[in-house]
């Protein structure tokens, strides 16, 4: 009797445990301050609607507004600046650096960008702050913080000055110099792997934060994706990258993305970690209607307020004439979700079938097989074609979808 009340006083110790730490990551989740990317080149009328349905979810708004390119230079992006007024959240600049460039000009550079801050403040953008976001190489870093001590100099007191800082960096002796430069980071988790390794790996992020937490002398805020991007002509010589705007190129497609399920594993474990400096999260990409690549405002939303995260999918059968079928693969469920690995069907007498888009047909067997080839991910709600077939007989809740 004693061994098994000595064993049921553990297991209470144990779950007593858990539930103190669960309560504690949930309790991290919502006190951390959550942002958001404003990243399209192009604005829309479809950015009112995204403002005005995102306002409850993210407290500052971070604006591409400047980018600096070997080939193209300094680019401005046209902004909305009455509706970002209308919505009157504090905003940050965000200045895009090229990785490429030779050589980063404080002079130009400082020109342009206060000419445009000034333009912004002058139509009633409460601008808080200057982020600088620039992939220069870990070989090059001493160089870039000569650059943000220059501009720091240069720039108002009254704006805070911050910078995306990349995993890479981390291991180098000349990134906490850099970090004194700014008053705030965002490190970058997401798009930093080769596109084999995929857009997004939890653990690795896990350790980066850790890593880079016991580095940041100030605050700082994780990078997470909502987004995904597609490989054109992906092959041993590289891709060419399309995420919210077409390339216009042709070539073989292949999706990455990134499940709702897998951040929202990942926000868990983070709080649990309770990193020192943290302050919350920066997502990207606010999510328009038509960024197919986006997940929708509804996904984002269940994951940042912890609501369940399930899948329901659905076989549609849309019958034609004489025994032939249309199908459509629809994702019922409330989330975003990526397209299923497979869908088996069982049927009778089938004279033919075949898969469409992003499936192919595995033989003639029974059950009929439909097989991802490219992966891509499907809003809550909506529909793709997944192929058709002619048969005689379909087996009522004879489909089943492997995810």
């Amino acid at each position: 009797m004693k061994r098994w009340a000595a064993m049921a006083g553990a297991l209470l110790l144990a779950l007593a445990a858990w539930a103190a730490g669960h309560y504690q990551a949930v309790h991290s989740l919502k006190t951390w301050d959550q942002q958001v990317y404003l990243w399209q080149r192009v604005w829309t009328p479809e950015h009112a609607t995204a403002l005005a349905a995102s306002h409850e979810l993210f407290s500052t708004l971070r604006v591409l507004g400047l980018q600096v390119h070997p080939r193209d230079g300094l680019r401005e992006v046209a902004v909305n600046r009455d509706l970002l007024r209308q919505d009157g959240r504090p905003l940050w600049l965000v200045v895009r650096l090229d990785g490429q460039l030779q050589q980063l000009n404080v002079t130009v550079i400082h020109q342009h960008l206060l000419q445009q801050l000034q333009r912004w403040q002058s139509a009633g953008l409460t601008v808080i702050g200057i982020e600088i976001d620039h992939d220069a190489a870990t070989a090059r870093l001493a160089e870039y913080q000569h650059f943000l001590q220059q501009l720091r100099q240069q720039l108002p007191a009254s704006l805070q000055l911050g910078i995306t800082v990349l995993p890479t960096w981390l291991t180098s002796p000349v990134l906490p110099d850099v970090l004194q430069q700014v008053d705030s980071s965002v490190l970058q988790v997401h798009a930093v792997l080769s596109p084999e390794q995929g857009l997004f790996d939890g653990q690795l992020a896990l350790s980066w934060v850790r890593q880079f937490a016991r580095i940041s002398p100030r605050p700082f805020r994780v990078a997470l994706p909502a987004y995904g991007i597609g490989l054109i002509g992906f092959d041993a010589q590289g891709a060419q990258v399309e995420s919210e705007a077409s390339l216009r190129v042709a070539g073989h497609t292949e999706e990455l993305t990134v499940a709702p399920q897998q951040i929202a594993s990942f926000l868990q474990q983070l709080a649990l970690l309770k990193p020192r400096h943290l302050r919350g999260i920066v997502w990207f990409r606010l999510p328009l209607e038509g960024d197919r690549r986006a997940w929708s405002m509804a996904t984002l939303r269940a994951v940042i307020q912890q609501q369940p995260l399930s899948t329901r999918w659905r076989v549609e059968f849309l019958p034609q004439q004489n025994g032939l079928y249309d199908l459509n693969i629809q994702n019922s469920g409330p989330i975003d979700a990526p397209l299923p690995r497979e869908i088996r069907i069982q049927a009778t007498g089938c004279l033919a079938a075949d898969a469409v888009g992003n499936y192919q047909l595995a033989g003639a067997s029974e059950p009929l097989r439909f097989i991802r080839i490219r992966g891509d991910q499907l809003r809550a709600g909506q529909s793709r074609p997944l192929g058709w077939l002619h048969c005689q007989e379909i087996t009522p809740g004879d489909t089943h979808v492997i995810p």
